[in-house]
């Protein structure tokens, strides 16, 4: 019973020791010249300038949420695409539903600018 793990515990042991073998092999042969200009905190191709806790504008948070309706929709969609044959003419009505509601959303979103960035 304990042999048929035998593969994963090995593809485990050899993916573990390359992961460390290559961040010590980093650590002792990489260059080591920080300077004044490598040390300062550096973030999205400006530098900080403000707190931390600053407000983001609502339209990020807009397209976040839109990333994530429509990312869900291709988590439901492969793998029915995958049995589509098996399931018959009612998963094809009640996909035709379930991506017609997104596409109305999409539409909705698009009239109300919701897609523009300014």
């Amino acid at each position: 019973m304990l042999a048929n793990y035998l593969p994963t515990l090995l593809f485990l042991i050899v993916g573990t020791g390359i992961g460390v073998a290559l961040m010590v092999a980093g650590r002792f042969l990489g260059p080591r010249r920080p300077d004044a200009q490598k040390l300062t905190p550096y973030e999205c191709g400006f530098e900080a300038f403000e707190d931390a806790r600053m407000k983001f504008d609502v339209r990020y948070y807009l397209i976040a949420i839109q990333f994530i309706v429509f990312d869900l929709e291709i988590i439901f969609i492969v793998p029915w695409t995958l049995v589509f044959q098996e399931l018959g003419a009612r998963a094809l009505v009640t996909m035709g539903l379930f991506v017609g509601m997104l596409f109305l959303g999409f539409i909705y979103v698009w009239k109300k600018g919701a897609l523009e960035w300014e």
